[in-house]
């Protein structure tokens, strides 16, 4: 499933293979929450180098429903994107929608907020539905402790998550093996557990030792850029990253800035996802190859440069500063879209000159002249 192919130091090069093709690392999920990118047509991301998308179980579930995704074929079928396809659990929602939950050893009860209708998700579920959706890689049910959360709950909150990554193991399995329960549209999903422990190296380690003891395809860690400095989170990657199987893939969840990226790259990991690219870019927050641009500017009225010349995206090769400034101010919908269009390039450039940067053996070198122009 996962080869690791190249090192430049602790910085990995591989390929994932799923049953919707195979993945180049490290590689950056763009985010498509509810089956859709904010502002992108699935094919142009694909166009611009993307390889997987992310969605989420929770919102999912929440609409249309799993059973009318999978009436319609699966995910895939369903929002027309011909590659691989990770889903979160929905255990983020755990922790974003503490005020309107209740935890438990069985799952988690959220309060929908869509119409505050009380959904019941347990690890069980959570399977079932991201099977029902026919993900190429399916995230375990975990709880995502704050931050400045005390150490006797991240300790018990680690124990949690185990039980639920194994019991998420059992229901895959299970289904798999009962062909009336196995509503899988894509019989070859992978399975990644997600490592948590707080901000405590020693749960860290703790959590990675445990789920590696059960096994799963690959090893995710979560509970981080909840809050907490960007010193403390390359702390915990240090930590973690060294124990986890070198043959299975590394995911960062949540993670992030290019900066951020670039750090975790170093320190040894394979997947990143964030919603930054799309999000920023509705809000006029831009990045180029000289640093952020933020377009709303005044000194950008009149500005008919590229908004970043080394950048050979549609919206770099065809319209101005000025331009994209005047679509912001005027709140048009084709902003949103050359903007966002703009942000994802961005990004998924700045992914395939980490891999290559790796294959040649020169990531240390690359990391310092790309954040020596982008800073």
């Amino acid at each position: 499933m996962f080869k690791l192919l190249n090192n430049s130091g602790q910085a990995r090069r591989g390929v994932l293979k799923t049953a919707h093709g195979t993945i180049q690392t490290p590689f950056f999920m763009t985010i498509g929450t509810v089956g859709a990118i904010k502002g992108l047509i699935p094919s142009e991301v694909g166009d611009l180098g993307g390889q997987v998308i992310l969605s989420n179980t929770y919102h999912l579930h929440l609409r249309p429903g799993e059973d009318t995704v999978q009436k319609a074929g699966g995910l895939h079928e369903f929002m027309n994107w011909k590659g691989p396809i990770l889903t979160d659990s929905g255990g983020f929602q755990v922790f974003s929608l503490s005020g309107i939950r209740k935890l438990s050893e069985k799952g988690v009860e959220f309060q929908s907020h869509l119409n505050g209708e009380k959904i019941f998700l347990t690890p069980e579920k959570a399977i079932e539905i991201q099977m029902k959706l026919g993900s190429d890689i399916m995230m375990v049910l975990d709880e995502c402790p704050a931050a400045d959360q005390p150490r006797d709950y991240v300790e018990q909150s680690l124990k949690l998550t185990t039980r639920w990554a194994e019991r998420c193991k059992t229901a895959m399995k299970m289904a798999g093996r009962d062909a009336k329960s196995c509503v899988s549209t894509n019989a070859d999903s992978a399975l990644f557990a997600i490592v948590q422990g707080g901000m405590h190296p020693d749960l860290r380690k703790e959590s990675a030792k445990q789920l590696i003891e059960i096994g799963f395809d690959g090893y995710a860690i979560g509970g981080l850029s909840v809050g907490e400095p960007n010193e403390t989170m390359y702390k915990i990657l240090d930590e973690v990253a060294p124990v986890l199987p070198q043959d299975k893939p590394r995911y960062l969840m949540g993670v992030g800035t290019p900066q951020d990226i670039l750090e975790a790259v170093e320190r040894g990991v394979d997947m990143f996802d964030c919603v930054l690219p799309t999000r920023n870019a509705r809000h006029g927050y831009l990045y180029t190859s000289q640093g952020v641009v933020r377009i709303r500017r005044a000194e950008f009225k009149e500005d008919f440069s590229p908004l970043d010349p080394e950048c050979v995206c549609y919206t770099c090769k065809n319209f101005t500063k000025a331009y994209l400034r005047h679509l912001h101010v005027a709140n048009e919908t084709l902003g949103i879209r050359l903007k966002t269009l703009h942000n994802v390039a961005f990004y998924l450039n700045m992914m395939k000159q980490i891999r290559e940067a790796i294959e040649a053996g020169r990531f240390a070198e690359f990391k310092a002249e790309f954040l020596a122009k982008i800073n």
